[in-house]
């Protein structure tokens, strides 16, 4: 396993891994994802976070630390960013190698050492603006994020090399392979890696994006030379490209591109055929969209366009006098993420009688979105349906463009 130096004494030790999901949710066996810890040595040695035990990923890490020399019981400081178990999973059988490392963490994050592993030994609270010193030089100082991603987080700083230690701030789905660094990699190869940063942050991040915000403010104050996630690339040449990236994306939280995700389901054709006509109407006014169809594209991908987009149009049948399910489960997804301040337009068809505009209209009522008048029809649209259905889809358009 090869080690990265980010300097002459700080490293980075990256296992690549692809389960089927992430977060027991989000897939990523296509894609998969970095676990990516750091070294840092002084007169003393940190390390900073830890792995899961995902497909051997401990074994990828200390296998990297034996090529520069180093043993799990070298490690003095274990600072704990965040306790998520991507990150600490391999904590229990490293502090039974390690006894005498001593655990560092935020109040919270400690409370979670004690709670998921077990350890009341050898563990430091930290608080916003506290340092450790780990002597030649390197003075680390600890930063609380709270809810970037969970309530604990904190980043690591080091100002003597100017390298932020985010964990899951900045990160990505996405292996990276023998290269760790931004400027390693090809434009095609960072076009994908900003698609996959994007569903990293709709899928984890949307719902904190007000505490994101927050923490990029506080980076502000720091002469950041090198940003390195717990996730994905590692940037020490064009780390403002990140940053800002993160700042667009907790920008859509309160107004999106001026694009439409489109998100449909079908039983039998009718609603699609409706959806046709409002789809013809959106390109007359010439608004970019993206479109998705549930069931069959993963949640977590209808996520990332979604959360990006001014607008949405949903397309679904009644089912049963309610929602289409895989609908419904779309929904419920989009409150939980917070997918708020959108402007929406819903249609879709129904057979016997219609239900699902009232079952939707309840579920909506938490996102704050701009929703146009519902339109429904019995069966196949009727010539006056596409029609109307047109114009919908240019009024729909109009308000997205103008917003």
């Amino acid at each position: 396993m090869k080690i990265f130096p980010v300097s002459q004494s700080i490293f980075c030790v990256h296992a690549d891994v692809d389960p089927t999901f992430f977060e027991g949710i989000w897939p990523i066996r296509e894609s998969g994802v970095s676990l990516n810890c750091f070294v840092i040595r002084g007169e003393k040695t940190a390390l900073i976070d830890l792995t899961s035990d995902w497909t051997d990923a401990s074994r990828q890490v200390v296998s990297a630390l034996t090529s520069i020399g180093l043993s799990l019981k070298d490690i003095d400081f274990l600072i704990l960013n965040h306790l998520e178990p991507d990150h600490t999973g391999f904590l229990r059988k490293f502090h039974r190698e390690n006894p005498k490392c001593e655990i560092i963490s935020t109040v919270k994050g400690i409370s979670l050492v004690k709670s998921f592993y077990s350890i009341s030994k050898g563990i430091r609270a930290v608080k916003d603006g506290d340092t450790l010193d780990l002597g030649k030089g390197h003075i680390l100082s600890f930063f609380e994020i709270p809810n970037v991603h969970w309530p604990e987080t904190m980043v690591t700083w080091d100002a003597a090399s100017g390298v932020l230690f985010s964990c899951d701030a900045f990160g990505s789905f996405g292996k990276l392979g023998d290269r760790v660094f931004d400027d390693e990699f090809t434009e095609t190869e960072h076009a994908a890696f900003e698609k996959e940063s994007l569903r990293y942050y709709a899928d984890i991040l949307s719902s904190f994006s007000p505490f994101v915000e927050k923490a990029l403010e506080k980076f502000k104050s720091l002469d950041i030379k090198c940003v390195a996630p717990s996730h994905g690339v590692v940037w020490r040449k064009n780390l403002q490209v990140i940053i800002d990236r993160y700042a667009k994306y907790a920008s859509y939280a309160r107004a999106g591109e001026k694009e439409i995700t489109v998100v449909w389901s079908s039983m039998y054709g009718n609603t699609k055929a409706g959806l046709d006509a409002v789809i013809r109407g959106i390109e007359q006014e010439g608004v970019p969209y993206s479109i998705h169809r549930v069931p069959d594209e993963d949640v977590s991908y209808v996520l990332a366009d979604a959360y990006k987009s001014a607008g949405l149009l949903i397309a679904m049948p009644t089912y049963e006098y309610a929602m289409f399910p895989p609908m419904a489960y779309v929904i419920d997804l989009f409150r939980r993420k917070h997918i708020f301040n959108k402007t929406v337009l819903r249609i879709g068809s129904f057979g016997w009688v219609g239900g699902a505009k009232k079952e939707y209209e309840t579920a909506i009522t938490p996102l704050k979105w701009n929703s146009l008048e519902s339109y429904e029809w019995a069966g196949f649209p009727a010539e006056t349906d596409l029609l109307a259905l047109e114009e919908k889809g240019r009024e729909l358009a109009r308000i997205v463009l103008g917003s």
